[in-house]
């Protein structure tokens, strides 16, 4: 079996991917940030002390979309050329959506997904001195379009 990561000392390597042709390509993750209700009023009356959680998690969200080839070894640096964060609040959890999209060689799928963890964990270290038992969850792609084949959840 040929595996794509590894060279033929069996050591990593970044694909090679300049062969592919480019085409537009986006991707959407999603996951959620559970915590206690209070801690959701106090986000969504703007009473938390660090300031706007919501507007810190939609960039800091967008910011790991940017830095996700920094962060994971065999990712490709893609010139992201659209990034956007939703949020969706419920009784004890906030709904993250990551949608990014590229015109290029290779998807953004681990962009979408770095955007949702990002966010989330900037939402957490904003609301952890409040809430010592939030849970992140369920981070996971639920669509991706462009390149050889297209997924949706």
């Amino acid at each position: 079996m040929d595996f794509t990561h590894f060279n033929d000392n069996g050591l990593a390597r970044m694909v090679d991917v300049s062969e592919k042709k480019e085409t537009e390509r986006c991707a959407i993750a999603r996951g959620f940030i559970k915590m206690n209700p209070e801690t959701i009023k106090k986000v969504t009356d703007g009473k938390m002390k660090k300031g706007n959680v919501l507007s810190v998690a939609q960039v800091g969200g967008i910011c790991g979309a940017k830095k996700t080839w920094d962060l994971i070894p065999m990712c490709h640096n893609i010139l992201l050329t659209g990034a956007d964060i939703d949020f969706k609040i419920e009784n004890d959890r906030i709904w993250i959506e990551a949608t990014i999209k590229t015109t290029g060689k290779t998807g953004v799928e681990m962009e979408a997904l770095t955007a949702v963890s990002v966010a989330a964990l900037t939402i957490y270290d904003m609301c952890k001195a409040v809430d010592k038992y939030m849970e992140i969850g369920e981070i996971k792609l639920v669509k991706k379009t462009g390149g050889k084949s297209d997924f949706n959840l």
